[in-house]
């Protein structure tokens, strides 16, 4: 016999044999043994209760967590209903929801009279019905199974009726030509009122003023962030375009060229388009000097609304006179 295996077994048979209430020794003196007792005497708990905490899930980790149990749970339901498909012939041709309790229990009890009665159908329905798969399809599923993987899915939605949050806008213009809000890539929050540009961030509630127009008898019309969300172009009643870098607090240019106020402004990239009272659409590059532009007269009346697409290529213009212009990128005439 091995000396070791019989080592131990000799010292658990003593351990066995001690009488009751007698005191054995620590699992920190036993140096060997059959199991292992971790030993916690040299365990700092505070720094470990402070690490517990720290890897705490965040809100959209614990939502992440709870749209992929949702997700596994809609699969699990359409897999249960494929296996009662093709095992029990069940017939199920869509996928329950599985948040609804009464529809899953209807499934879970459908057909519980044919549990065990295992028949073939010879049956067919003629091809041309629509109805029936190829005849020269590999897949083993029947016509049910096939409908119930193609059926579509509906993610159950959640409006919410009441707002999250409501913010104090003193001196809003009241004018729906205007376009005074914007929300940015880095979760920033433009709203212009009256002569001064806000910024909210929504991660930190903290509120910030980034420009004031009263000083030059201005007033703001329109606000929009690039792509970045580093830059906000803000529109002015007079006319201007001013640039304004959101982390500095500072103004980088101001852009003329409009004859009456802006009131929709579209980043692309670099470029900037700006519409106004003019009927005039200037398309410039924030980084070249301002009098290079690019000019569109299209509408009879003021532009309202000035949005370009995902593939940066149209232009889509809105004016006041029930127009809605989509615009190529290379028709818009060079001037200077």
């Amino acid at each position: 016999m091995d000396q070791d295996y019989e080592r131990r077994l000799l010292r658990q048979i003593n351990h066995q044999n001690l009488p009751e209430g007698y005191a054995t020794c620590s699992p920190v003196s036993v140096k060997s043994g059959d199991r292992f007792i971790p030993t916690r005497a040299g365990s700092n708990w505070s720094i470990n209760f402070h690490y517990a905490n720290e890897n705490c899930w965040s809100p959209n980790q614990n939502q992440r967590s709870k749209d992929a149990s949702a997700d596994s749970g809609k699969d699990a339901v359409a897999y249960a209903a494929l296996l009662r498909n093709e095992l029990l012939g069940a017939g199920i041709e869509t996928v329950p929801d599985p948040h609804t309790d009464d529809r899953r229990q209807a499934v879970l009890n459908q057909d519980t009279h044919s549990l065990f009665r295992y028949t073939i159908h010879t049956k067919r329905v003629p091809f041309d019905s629509g109805n029936e798969i190829s005849p020269y399809s590999l897949s083993p599923l029947s016509n049910k199974s096939h409908k119930l993987l193609r059926s579509p899915r509906k993610p159950a939605r959640k409006i919410s009726k009441i707002p999250f949050k409501v913010l104090d806008a003193p001196e809003l213009q009241d004018d729906f030509y205007l376009n005074l809000v914007d929300w940015s890539a880095g979760n920033l929050l433009s709203v212009g009122l009256g002569a001064c540009v806000y910024l909210w961030s929504a991660c930190t509630s903290q509120v910030t003023r980034l420009c004031d127009l009263s000083v030059d008898g201005d007033s703001v019309t329109s606000v929009c962030w690039n792509e970045r969300g580093s830059l906000v172009a803000v529109g002015t009643h007079k006319g201007f375009v001013q640039i304004w870098d959101a982390a500095g607090g500072r103004k980088l240019t101001s852009l003329e060229g409009h004859s009456a106020r802006v009131g929709a402004l579209a980043w692309n990239g670099e470029q900037l388009s700006s519409g106004s009272r003019d009927r005039v659409i200037l398309q410039r590059d924030v980084r070249t000097p301002p009098p290079v532009e690019r000019k569109l007269q299209g509408h009879r009346q003021e532009v309202c609304g000035l949005k370009w697409s995902p593939d940066h290529q149209h232009l889509a213009s809105g004016g006041n006179d029930n127009k809605v212009s989509p615009l190529c990128f290379g028709c818009l005439t060079q001037c200077h």
